[in-house]
């Protein structure tokens, strides 16, 4: 099968991004000498990590596994005293461990629900507010197996109808009418969803509502509502698109990558879009930030974007912290500081993952320099 070709994500970085300052050293933790940032090439020389000392402990988002699999590398390969793990056993775990004090952070697609208690849950477990940090844009793909075929366009109805279990073959004229030229097949379309409660799975339901509102009706959530066959983690189902003719899935972008999969482009109602740095970073650069009083950072994305050439189907994944610990917040907040740099964040480039835009790395970092 033919690999979508992966185009530098660099352009997502404006220029200039604002760089960090060393986090200070606590009583709880021991403070190393300050060592430049590694992993990657660096888009600034300023970017420094005070290293601390101690373990923590995370769960969360197989979407941003992969990322923190390599940040958890480059900070321990800078601070030989830390020894930092990160389980991916998807958004809702993640949020399950840190309200249940079994994790330091947590790692989401979706931010925390005040309207489920989580909120309330995450604050009661810290002992001081619960934060949501957006911490790198992970956007969805459509990955596709279908033998003989190179290209796909979907809409937002056709995608809601395949996922639903409304449209079942790959010659149905909805989507052959969308793809002149192309020889479709009359093969059965197999649809793999996650079967885990997951934040990548919350956010294509919430592009799903806003772009096809008509066909798709059910509330957003962590846990699958549509048609198909559940597997766990992005991976997973990556893997299963790549093993089956007919078969579609959803997939954060890296997971795409990894399982070469091809990619369908999506018509929003601006034209064909394919998933490349570009086309993501026009739906990125117009995320605003929910404000909340709390220090809270959601991210509001416009999922309906018309806009020519802007990729629609986006996530941004989280860090779930508290503002205050009790014997970690001097190495929490080391890492974090580590991880949101300029640095670590073209680290991941090459992963399938892009950089937030710099006015939201800046106030990710303000909030970052309060933990304690």
């Amino acid at each position: 099968m033919r690999r979508t070709r992966l185009v530098s994500i660099a352009a997502l970085l404006a220029a200039g991004a604002v760089s960090l300052a060393a986090c200070s050293s606590s009583k709880n933790s021991t403070s190393s000498s300050t060592t430049p940032a590694g992993g990657g090439s660096s888009s600034s020389g300023a970017d420094t990590v005070a290293c601390q000392s101690g373990s923590l402990k995370s769960d969360g988002s197989t979407a941003q596994q992969n990322a923190m699999t390599q940040w958890i590398k480059d900070y321990q390969t800078k601070c030989s005293g830390a020894t930092i793990t990160y389980g991916g056993g998807g958004s809702g775990q993640g949020v399950t461990d840190f309200t249940n004090k079994q994790v330091d952070f947590a790692g989401s697609d979706a931010a925390l629900d005040p309207t489920k208690g989580e909120v309330a849950a995450g604050t009661k477990a810290c002992g001081s507010q619960a934060i949501d940090l957006p911490m790198v844009t992970g956007p969805i793909a459509l990955g596709f197996n279908l033998k003989g075929v190179s290209g796909l366009t979907l809409t937002p109805d056709v995608i809601a109808k395949i996922f639903t279990g409304k449209i079942t073959t790959w010659n149905d004229p909805a989507i052959t009418a969308l793809n002149s030229g192309a020889s479709l097949p009359a093969t059965k379309i197999t649809v793999f969803n996650r079967s885990d409660a997951s934040g990548t799975t919350q956010n294509f339901e919430r592009y799903l509502a806003a772009s096809a509102p008509t066909v798709w009706t059910t509330t957003p959530s962590k846990v699958w509502a549509g048609s198909g066959q559940g597997k766990k983690g992005n991976q997973l189902v990556g893997q299963a698109v790549q093993s089956t003719d007919g078969a579609i899935g959803y997939v954060e972008w890296s997971y795409a990558i990894q399982n070469n999969l091809t990619q369908a482009k999506i018509d929003n109602g601006g034209g064909p879009v394919e998933l490349t740095a570009d086309t993501v970073a026009k739906t990125i650069s117009t995320a605003t930030v929910a404000p909340s009083g709390t220090g809270d950072l959601t991210l509001k994305l416009d999922y309906a974007t018309k806009t020519p050439g802007a990729y629609p189907i986006v996530l941004v994944t989280y860090e779930i912290v508290c503002t205050k610990y009790a014997a970690k917040g001097a190495l929490v907040k080391s890492f974090m500081n580590f991880i949101s740099s300029s640095t670590e964040q073209n680290a991941v480039h090459n992963l399938g993952y892009a950089a937030l835009p710099a006015s939201v790395q800046s106030q990710v970092q303000a909030q970052i320099a309060k933990i304690s």
